[in-house]
């Protein structure tokens, strides 16, 4: 497998952040770690060695990157004016930086001539994350796959709200999207899977709530509840990226 590591400086961010890319060829995808991770832990937690079919064959390759959890949604003793910014930041730092440079390895890799759309992946609060920049910018994002995630703000940031907070909590800005807004037809031509179990340290109320709000606007999304024994764990992640990736690439 051939893997790519990258230490650059992030002029959005103001420091060196760190990130590396698994395949040689193949869809986009961009892994993002479970709560406070690091880029690191997409092969320390053996991620690697689940999606290794489709990475090894080409189908597939993968940005795994940082997170700044711990500046944002896990510092909740924080105030949360500059913590939700800082989260804000991190997405731009994604998005205006991350995603376009990677979007240029992949037409290179695979001779495209055109960017294509990446897939946000993640668990835990990388599920957050994932679902989070597939909403608010399906533009850049091609679907996602979100496992084990909780969709509101109150996760990290309680009764607190402003306009930075609530257009980071998908249960609270999804409902209010127009029905023509131009982002409907973007999601209603694109594949996502967001999944939860009910067993052990899994929380899927959040994931219900989206799931309602996606059928009521007519927005094409794979919302999959898995049973009472699907706990919040590696074990059922694997389970749930073999089971669901083969639809996402097809």
């Amino acid at each position: 497998m051939k893997t790519q590591y990258f230490k650059e400086y992030s002029p959005i961010l103001g420091r060196e952040m760190e990130c590396e890319v698994y395949g040689h060829a193949g869809r986009p995808m961009l892994y993002i770690p479970c709560q406070d991770g690091r880029f690191y832990d997409f092969e320390n937690f053996h991620m690697h060695e689940t999606l290794a079919p489709w990475i090894e064959s080409g189908q597939l390759m993968v940005l795994s990157i940082d997170t700044l959890d711990k500046e944002s949604w896990s510092d909740t003793a924080g105030d949360p004016y500059w913590r939700i910014r800082s989260y804000e930041t991190w997405l731009h730092y994604i998005v205006d930086e991350l995603v376009p440079q990677f979007q240029a390895m992949a037409m290179d890799y695979n001779g495209w001539d055109s960017a294509p759309g990446i897939i946000p992946f993640g668990c835990s609060l990388g599920a957050t994350h994932a679902v989070n920049l597939y909403l608010r910018w399906p533009d850049r994002f091609d679907g996602c796959l979100a496992l084990s995630g909780i969709y509101t703000s109150e996760y990290g940031f309680g009764n607190y709200m402003d306009e930075v907070v609530y257009q980071n909590s998908p249960v609270h800005y999804l409902p209010g999207l127009p029905a023509d807004h131009p982002y409907m037809d973007l999601y209603r031509n694109k594949k996502a899977v967001i999944c939860c179990g009910q067993g052990p340290w899994e929380q899927p109320a959040t994931t219900e709530r989206l799931k309602q709000i996606f059928e009521e606007k007519g927005i094409p999304v794979w919302v999959d509840i898995w049973g009472g024994d699907v706990a919040h764990d590696w074990d059922w992640w694997y389970k749930q990226a073999v089971y669901f990736l083969p639809w996402l690439l097809g």
